[in-house]
């Protein structure tokens, strides 16, 4: 109880504390986590995704500026690469946001690995939103960890989704892929001054016209130039609209919990109890040397681990 009036309180180094908890996938943490999820629903998240070396991180520490200067305290969730030796965050975006390091009481960054998770977050990135909301963050921003068109877990957890592309690096083919049109709320062209940038427009256009009459929100273009600090307070009036959409037309607060997010604790519960409480890593093993040994085939393996925990 003492953990979760400290970060009621805005402690950062409780926050801290809980999110390491949660990344370790500690039973208490979820427990906590039952405790300050009556205090969240406060914060707006951002979703920022897109290809890998599109300038999102710098889009994201520019947005942050413009997000202190209005006076909103920020959280930062950059979900980075998983080390293939340790299972940590390889720490890239964290690097190029370090000039927010000295804002401490303004902007709390968290990196995390994907762990291999292929939807773009780590499974843990949800329950650290609910910390820093429950802490009172104006704006939460998650930016994913980039792997293209499979990145689509976002939208399901962030109010507006902000899809980033970059001229000349074959991007505007990416943003044709219907997985990636379909996610974005918002579309940005970061280093826009760069060749191709109106060949990459045209294409943006073009594709969102024609899923124009499906939709009763018209995603927006920002053309941006990161590294210059340029069209980012276009780009967050932007994010304001959007979100005078949702709060309008009573749509922000389902957005908060859907059935899909549901869904997906409850596998993740189910695997936990299984592999952790009923099976453990021996067993696992066991049943791996059978299969190796074509002595039973892994759907019947599958089958007799579900008949046993009841499922």
């Amino acid at each position: 109880m003492e953990l979760v009036e400290k970060i009621l309180n805005g402690d950062i180094a409780s926050a801290a504390r809980l999110i390491t908890m949660i990344e370790n996938n500690r039973e208490d943490a979820a427990r906590i986590i039952k405790k300050i999820f009556y205090h969240t629903g406060n914060a707006y998240i951002i979703g920022v995704t897109g290809s890998p070396g599109v300038g999102k991180s710098s889009l994201v520490s520019d947005m942050i500026n413009v997000f202190r200067k209005r006076g909103d305290t920020v959280g930062v969730i950059a979900v980075d690469s998983s080390s293939p030796f340790s299972g940590g965050a390889l720490l890239g975006d964290r690097i190029r946001m370090q000039d927010h390091e000295v804002d401490p009481e303004g902007v709390f960054m968290r990196s995390m690995a994907t762990r291999g998770n292929l939807g773009g977050l780590s499974s843990a990135t949800r329950d650290v939103c609910y910390v820093m909301d429950a802490m009172g963050r104006d704006v939460i921003i998650i930016e994913t960890v980039g792997v293209g068109q499979v990145e689509l877990d976002i939208v399901n957890m962030a109010y507006t989704s902000i899809v980033v592309i970059a001229p000349g690096m074959g991007d505007s083919i990416q943003a044709i892929k219907a997985g990636i049109m379909e996610i974005g709320d918002i579309f940005v062209i970061n280093k826009a001054d760069h060749e191709g940038v109106d060949a990459a427009l045209s294409d943006m256009e073009y594709m969102l016209h024609i899923g124009a009459d499906k939709k009763e929100w018209h995603p927006e273009i920002f053309k941006t130039v990161a590294t210059e600090n340029k069209g980012i307070v276009e780009l967050v009036e932007g994010i304001d609209k959007h979100r005078k959409y949702l709060e309008d037309n009573g749509l922000k607060s389902k957005k908060f919990y859907s059935m899909e997010q549901l869904i997906d604790l409850i596998k993740k519960r189910i695997e936990k109890r299984i592999l952790d409480n009923k099976l453990g890593k021996d067993n696992i093993k066991k049943h791996i040397n059978s299969i190796l040994k074509k002595e039973i085939d892994p759907y019947t393996v599958a089958d007799m681990i579900l008949d046993d925990a009841g499922l």
